[in-house]
């Protein structure tokens, strides 16, 4: 599903975050050390390949909250922003980590002037958070920056699973008020 907001165009769709051609940039969800892992963080690196590993070494660690961008080496997008989501329950407060990690991702991708940008639910997974309250926080970040987006046009969510993406599908519209 794909909806319009100011210059801003919004999409849902279910699918690999590491094989999104056409995106300037694609989302990880990493890891405090910004290495290969599980999940997306283990998706990224392997198709990225060795290089992507050796440029993140020496940004790391970050915090939760934070993020960071660097090249997509052998990824079909020329860079990717690295999100260190909050573990649910663990890191605190939780919802302003997470809100954080997606207003430092257009941040960043404002900054190196990129017109689309592909992420995938920051936290859901191994870190736990629930994906509707997840979905939440990230398309009230979206909603409230878009307005002042300058060269960001596309942003899409990429979901692993069906159950995922019909949740996104569901917030979405009722964040933006559609449906």
């Amino acid at each position: 599903m794909t909806i319009e907001y100011h210059d801003l165009q919004i999409e849902c769709v279910r699918g690999d975050i590491a094989a999104q051609e056409g995106f300037d940039a694609v989302g990880n969800a990493a890891n405090a050390a910004l290495m290969p892992g599980g999940g997306v963080a283990g998706a990224i690196h392997r198709t990225a390949g060795p290089g992507l590993a050796a440029e993140c070494r020496p940004l790391g660690p970050i915090e939760p909250g934070e993020a960071v961008i660097t090249g997509g080496h052998d990824l079909p997008n020329p860079h990717v922003i690295h999100c260190l989501g909050p573990v649910y329950g663990r890191d605190t407060p939780s919802d302003e980590l997470l809100a954080s990690c997606y207003a430092r991702a257009l941040e960043l991708a404002e900054e190196a002037e990129l017109t689309s940008l592909a992420m995938p639910a920051i936290s859901t997974g191994i870190f736990g958070y629930p994906v509707r309250e997840a979905a939440r926080i990230a398309f009230s970040i979206i909603r409230d920056t878009a307005p002042r987006l300058a060269h960001l046009r596309r942003f899409r969510f990429v979901l692993w699973s069906q159950e995922d993406l019909q949740t996104h599908v569901e917030v979405m519209q009722e964040i933006f008020g559609r449906g």
